[in-house]
C-alpha cells in the first residue's frame, strides 16, 4: 500500500502549486520592445494617440520587472472607449473590464495569460498620465529609491500568485502605499520634467 496521502490506485494528486509572479533582472531589449510595440500603437492608432510612453518598471534601466511591457497611451477623449478599443482590439489587445475604466482603461496582449504588453490608456495632461511620467521618472534619476522599490516587488512577489487576475491585481494593489509616496515626493520636486 502507498503511504502517499496523495495517492488514489495508481493515480497521484499533487497539492495545487500557485504560479509565481516572476521578477526577472533588467533586459536592455526592452526598451527596443518598446519602441518597436509604440510604432505599431501609433500606426494603428492614428490620430487617437496623442503621446506614447514607456511606463512601468520595463522602462526604468537596472530595475529588475515583470517581463511585461507597460506602456501608456494619452489620449483627448478617455469616453466613449469605442474608437481606441476598437483599434486596440485590432491591433491585438484584449481591454480587461476594471473599475479604473473611469480614469484608466486596462487592455493587454495576448488574451492569456502570462502577458507580453499592458496598455493604460489616460487623459492627455490629467493627474493618471502626470503621476505616472513622475513615478518612473524619478525612479530612474534615483537608483537608491529603485533598488528600495525593486526589493519590495520581491518581496510582494512571493507573496501573490500570477494565477489569476484578481491575486496580480492584488500584488499590484499592494505596491500602492510606495508608488503614492514617490509621487507625491516626485510632483513636489517638479517631476515629470518633460
Amino acid at each position: 500500500m502507498d503511504d502517499d496521502p496523495h495517492a488514489s490506485g495508481s493515480r497521484r494528486f499533487r497539492p495545487v502549486t500557485a504560479e509565481p509572479i516572476e521578477i526577472v533582472a533588467y533586459d536592455a531589449h526592452w526598451a527596443s520592445a518598446f519602441r518597436e510595440e509604440s510604432e505599431r500603437l501609433a500606426a494603428a492608432l492614428g490620430d487617437l494617440a496623442i503621446r506614447i510612453d514607456h511606463v512601468g518598471s520595463t522602462s526604468i534601466p537596472g530595475l529588475s520587472a515583470k517581463p511585461v511591457i507597460d506602456i501608456q497611451i494619452s489620449v483627448a477623449a478617455l469616453h466613449p472607449m469605442d474608437p481606441y478599443r476598437e483599434r486596440l482590439a485590432q491591433a491585438g489587445y484584449h481591454h480587461q473590464p476594471h473599475p479604473d475604466d473611469v480614469d484608466y482603461p486596462f487592455f493587454h496582449k495576448p488574451r492569456d495569460w502570462p502577458h507580453s504588453h499592458h496598455v493604460h490608456v489616460c487623459a492627455a495632461n490629467g493627474n493618471r498620465e502626470r503621476h505616472n511620467l513622475a513615478f518612473c521618472g524619478y525612479l530612474r534619476d534615483h537608483p537608491e529609491l529603485a533598488a528600495e522599490y525593486e526589493r519590495l516587488k520581491r518581496k510582494l512577489a512571493g507573496e501573490h500568485s500570477a494565477s489569476s487576475f484578481e491575486s496580480r491585481n492584488a500584488y499590484s494593489s499592494a505596491k500602492s502605499t510606495f508608488i503614492r509616496d514617490t509621487v507625491k515626493r516626485a510632483l513636489s520636486e517638479g517631476y515629470p520634467l518633460s
